[in-house]
C-alpha cells in the first residue's frame, strides 16, 4: 500500500549485502532491457506525476484505492496511458505512453462501503453508527460515539462496482486493484480541525498522513463481501487484479478460492498419467479410428471455465483470469496453494524493497526461490513518481535477480515477460 499511510514516511531502501558482492550488484544496470512496476501509487503525491515521461521505468501499473483517486488515475491514464503492449515492448516505445491504470477499493477503506443487497440505509446518522457498529470493532458506539460520526457517509457497494465497469470500460487495458483483507490494520483517528489545516496538501487527501491509529479494525468478514465483489467483477470484465494480505493468508486464499469453486482444473493422479502413457505406446498400431477413440476415452476432462494455455478464457467466469499477490509476504505452504495444479487462474506474486525487505532475509529468500520463475514480478509500492521510485526498482531488481541466481540483463527480460502475461494476457 502507498506509503503516505504509515507514519515513518517513505521507507528507506536497504542496501546490497555486506561483503563480497554479485555481479548483479555491480553492473551497471540496462534499463534498456525494460523494466516495469506492477503496483505503485504515484497519485497519491499528483505533484509527481510530471516527472513520469522522464523515468528510466518502461511502464507503472497505477493502483486506485478510495473515493478520492479514482478519477486521479484515469486522468492520467487518459493523458500518459499505454495504448497496446506492442508498442510498450519496442525500443523505441512512447515516454507519454506509461500508465497502465487499475481501479479498486482498498481494505483499508472498505468499511466505508455497504453491502446494499442485504442492507438497507437511510441516510440518516442512526442508520449510519448502525453501519460503523456492524463493520467495525470494536464497537464504536460502545467506546465512542463520536468517532462514527466523524467518518465518511458509507456508500452502496453495487454503486462502487458500477462505477468501476464503467471505468474498465472506458480504459481496456486497465485491472482491478489494489483489493484485499487486511487483519492488523486500524482506523486511523478522525481529524481535529486544526491538524486538518495544517495537513499536506500535496499529498491526495484519504490517507493517514501521520494521524494516530485508533482502537478500530474493520471485520475480516466485511471486508471479504466487498473482496469478493470485485474479483467476479474482474472475472466478467477479464480483467487482472492486484490484491493486498497483511497477517491473513489462509482467509485471503480461501476468500479467492471461493470465487473459483467449482471452476478447478482437474487433476490426473500419477496413476493416471501412466495409463495414459501406456496407451499412447498402442496408438502407432491402431487404426487412425481406434487411436481416436481411445484418446477420447484417457484425456484430461476439459476446464469447466478459466484460461487455458494460450489464455483464452469464459468472460462470464466468477473469478479473475490472473491474479498479482503484491509485497507477498506469506510463507512457502501458502504459496504453494496457489501454485498447485489444480487452480484456474494465473497467480503471480511481486517484491518490494518498501515492504519485502523489512522481513526475515532467509525466509524471504526461500519464497522467492520458491516462486515459480515465470510467476514472479517486481514493485516499488511507492506514493511518488520520479528518481525514488526509479531506485527502488533497481533495488529490487537486482535483488530478485541475485537470489534467483539470473545473469542481470536476462532476468529484467524474464521479468518484463512475466508482467506482460500478467497485465495483457495473449492479447497485448
Amino acid at each position: 500500500m502507498c506509503q503516505q499511510h504509515h507514519s515513518e514516511g517513505p521507507a528507506e531502501f536497504p542496501p546490497h549485502a555486506r561483503g563480497v558482492q554479485s555481479v548483479s550488484d555491480t553492473q551497471p544496470f540496462p534499463w534498456d532491457a525494460g523494466v516495469f512496476d506492477a503496483h505503485c501509487h504515484p497519485t497519491d503525491t499528483m505533484g509527481s506525476i510530471a516527472l513520469v515521461p522522464g523515468m528510466n521505468v518502461r511502464a507503472l501499473t497505477v493502483m486506485s484505492t478510495r473515493s478520492q483517486d479514482q478519477d486521479l488515475v484515469s486522468s492520467i491514464a487518459q493523458d500518459l496511458g499505454v495504448k497496446d503492449g506492442d508498442t510498450l515492448f519496442s525500443p523505441q516505445a512512447s515516454s507519454n505512453q506509461r500508465i497502465i491504470p487499475s481501479f479498486g477499493w482498498h481494505p483499508w477503506f472498505s468499511h466505508q462501503l455497504y453491502d446494499d443487497s442485504t442492507a438497507a440505509y437511510d441516510g440518516s446518522e442512526a442508520s449510519k453508527q448502525a453501519h460503523y457498529d456492524k463493520v467495525l470493532a470494536p464497537t464504536p458506539s460502545s467506546r465512542d460515539p463520536s468517532f462514527s460520526a466523524g467518518l465518511e457517509e458509507p456508500r452502496p457497494l453495487s454503486e462502487f462496482i458500477n462505477e468501476t465497469r464503467k471505468r474498465l470500460e472506458k480504459h481496456s487495458l486497465a485491472l482491478v486493484g489494489e483489493i484485499g483483507l487486511d487483519k492488523a490494520f486500524k482506523l486511523p483517528v478522525n481529524w481535529a480541525p486544526v491538524e486538518q489545516s495544517k495537513r499536506d496538501h500535496g499529498l491526495t487527501p484519504g490517507g493517514r498522513e501521520d494521524r494516530r491509529l485508533s482502537p478500530f479494525r474493520i471485520s475480516t468478514e466485511h471486508q471479504t463481501i466487498i473482496l469478493q465483489a470485485q474479483l467476479r467483477l474482474a472475472g466478467e470484465m477479464n480483467r487482472a487484479v492486484s490484491v493486498h494480505g497483511v497477517q491473513v493468508h489462509g482467509a485471503l486464499y480461501n476468500a479467492i478460492a471461493d470465487c473459483w469453486k467449482g471452476h478447478e482444473k482437474e487433476v490426473l493422479s500419477r496413476r493416471e498419467k501412466r495409463r495414459i502413457a501406456k496407451n499412447a505406446e498402442d496408438f502407432s498400431d491402431m487404426s487412425d479410428e481406434e487411436g481416436d477413440e481411445l484418446r477420447e476415452a484417457t484425456q484430461q476432462k476439459p476446464i469447466k471455465s478459466g484460461p487455458s494455455n494460450s489464455g483464452t478464457h469464459d468472460k462470464k467466469r466468477p473469478y479473475p483470469p490472473r491474479i498479482c499477490l503484491h509485497s507477498f509476504s506469506g510463507p512457502v505452504n501458502i504459496l504453494k496453494q496457489y501454485t498447485h495444479p489444480s487452480v484456474p487462474a494465473q497467480v503471480y506474486f511481486s517484491f518490494s524493497t518498501a515492504v519485502n525487505w523489512n522481513s526475515s532475509s532467509d525466509k524471504l529468500k526461500d519464497v522467492i526461490r520458491a516462486v515459480p520463475d515465470d510467476r514472479i514480478l517486481i514493485e516499488s509500492d511507492l506514493h511518488i513518481a520520479g528518481e525514488q521510485m526509479d531506485q527502488a526498482l533497481e533495488d529490487v531488481c537486482r535483488k530478485i535477480c541475485s537470489i534467483k541466481g539470473w545473469e542481470l540483463r536476462d532476468g529484467i527480460g524474464k521479468l518484463a515477460k512475466n508482467w506482460k502475461w500478467f497485465v495483457f494476457g495473449n492479447n497485448p
